[in-house]
């Protein structure tokens, strides 16, 4: 089996629809080929843990529901992308694991489609009671052995005893069940395994340097305790020295498959005098009868003990020193290659816009940056874009034909706006006749233009020709509530269709304490209607 299987693409296909991004990559991880979860899945699912806004129950739910699968390929896979974040993502999952009363229940799985899904199935059930007894272990100590602080000032090498004799037994129960995984070189023929033996086997280095110090702050307290506590303390001692010789065999193996031998410390056995010290002083706190030893040649032998497991620790540390430097190094490698990529695009889009405060060179072309606008300069910004327009006189035009607007740098503010006002038929120097009016000189609104009214000799009422007002608002006045003067045109249809006159509808003010517009269009209308007062009596003297 190789490459995606359309169950994969049909699923990865459905999270797209929902749009839920993290399901999608988890079901990309886990995929149904015989090989390791892709790295930029795994780095992806790391980013999540580190974002505050990302549902991280969710994210173990959808892990968990891959573990169901029937194909022994999904499950494992889903088991190495949990342990991956439990290592390398934040706190808070594996915290969120520790909280859940169970995790995995893969006891009892079985893959019957083949003879390799037989022989996996095995690993699969012993992974999955580590990734457990990991979760169960952080839940009794609030903390997770393989990140713990080390050397002198260490979390294992400060603690007290009574604390000690607590905490050094589920160091060596988590540490039972990881040799318990007990897979042979032979037995890693795929990567899927493969991926996950890497795991467990930094897993292992780490953990076997906390129990290590555990037990060097054991043996510097041992002379100085109870008795039961002298016996609880022989006994861990005695476990820790069948777990060494377990270890040295899982960490050949290590060897075997191919891991660099600068990557597996070295572990210096104690001397086989110590037990022997251990257990003398245990009997003589019985009551039971000892070989005489002096206090100094107990002092001695501790300390030969005790340099023996320091320089174990200060191997594991070397590990852990060369283990950050790779992984220095490969990011400095990919920030690398990301600049590399960055500068070619530059070069085949030298229009890119970036930053004002440094614009990038290339050999290709060069970045040309918008300059910097000064808020606090009399220079105008906005260019006269959005200043309103006047006009003062019939002959004066909106926008002068001559002016041209200066050439703005593409993609930026500036020309999205001269695009527009552009679109809009803005200042290209027309001025419509219909929407510009001027205000007129002093008429006589009598009639026409070369129409004379004849008075009869019986009128002694003479009225005064006076021209209307014009009311003047301010520029946020709605424009039904502005009066204009009547042209000389309008006024004469008026005089002889008198029946087709009709008032001008006026809009409400909006300020219900302002003068009323209603009144003053009225008042102007007054001459008017006295002129026609006129011209009727005019006519029918006639």
């Amino acid at each position: 089996m190789s490459g995606q299987s359309i169950t994969d693409r049909i699923t990865a296909a459905q999270h797209s629809v929902t749009g839920s991004a993290i399901s999608k990559t988890v079901c990309k991880a886990t995929t149904h080929e015989i090989m390791g979860p892709k790295k930029k899945h795994l780095d992806y699912l790391i980013q999540c843990t580190n974002e505050m806004n990302v549902n991280i129950p969710q994210l173990a739910d959808t892990l968990f529901e891959r573990t169901t699968n029937t194909s022994w390929v999904v499950v494992f896979k889903s088991l190495t992308t949990t342990h991956h974040l439990m290592v390398y993502g934040n706190e808070r999952f594996i915290q969120y694991l520790a909280s859940r009363n169970t995790l995995f229940n893969l006891s009892n799985f079985l893959d019957k489609s083949g003879l390799q899904g037989y022989d996996m199935s095995t690993f699969i059930r012993r992974y999955s009671r580590y990734l457990n007894e990991k979760a169960v272990s952080y839940r009794q100590v609030a903390f997770d052995f393989t990140k713990v602080k080390r050397g002198s000032d260490g979390v294992m090498r400060t603690m007290n005893t009574e604390k000690l004799l607590k905490t050094i037994p589920i160091i060596q129960n988590q540490m039972d069940v990881l040799l318990d995984f007990n897979v042979n070189a032979n037995e890693l023929t795929n990567g899927v395994i493969n991926a996950a033996f890497m795991l467990l086997f930094k897993d292992a280095i780490r953990l076997f340097a906390a129990y290590n110090e555990g037990i060097i702050n054991l043996l510097e307290k041992y002379f100085d305790m109870k008795k039961v506590q002298c016996k609880e303390g022989l006994d861990i001692y005695k476990k820790f020295l069948t777990r060494m010789t377990r270890i040295s065999e899982f960490l050949k193996v290590a060897e075997q498959v191919g891991i660099d031998r600068g990557d597996i410390p070295d572990l210096s056995q104690a001397p086989s005098s110590l037990l022997d010290a251990l257990e003398q002083h245990l009997a003589s706190l019985e009551g039971k009868k000892v070989k005489d030893s002096t206090a100094a040649s107990r002092a001695t032998t501790l300390s030969n003990a005790v340099s023996s497991l320091a320089n174990t620790g200060i191997s594991f540390t070397k590990v852990d020193e060369r283990e950050k430097q790779a992984a220095l190094e490969e990011e400095q490698a990919r920030l690398k290659a990301l600049k590399e990529q960055r500068l070619k695009e530059l070069q085949k889009n030298p229009t890119i816009a970036t930053t004002d405060s440094s614009p990038v060179s290339t050999t290709g072309g060069t970045i040309n940056s918008a300059p910097t606008i000064d808020l606090f300069s009399t220079t105008n910004v906005l260019g006269g874009i959005l200043k309103p327009e006047v006009a003062s006189s019939p002959n004066q035009g909106m926008t002068p034909h001559g002016q041209q607007p200066q050439k703005l740098v593409s993609h930026d503010l500036d020309s999205s706006l001269a695009n527009l006002v552009g679109n809009l038929a803005i200042g290209n120097g027309t001025a419509k006749n219909d929407l510009h009016w001027n205000q007129p000189g002093e008429k006589k609104l009598t009639g026409g233009t070369n129409w004379q009214p004849k008075t009869a000799p019986s009128t002694t009422w003479n009225p005064t020709a006076m021209a209307p007002s014009v009311m003047t608002f301010p520029a946020t006045t709605p424009t039904g509530m502005m009066a204009y003067a009547m042209p000389p045109h309008m006024s004469s249809m008026m005089m002889t269709q008198p029946t087709m006159m009709y008032t001008q509808p006026v809009m409400k003010p909006t300020n219900p304490f302002g003068p009323n517009p209603g009144a003053q269009v009225m008042d102007d209308y007054i001459p008017l209607l006295a002129c026609l007062d006129s011209v009727t009596q005019s006519v029918l003297t006639r």
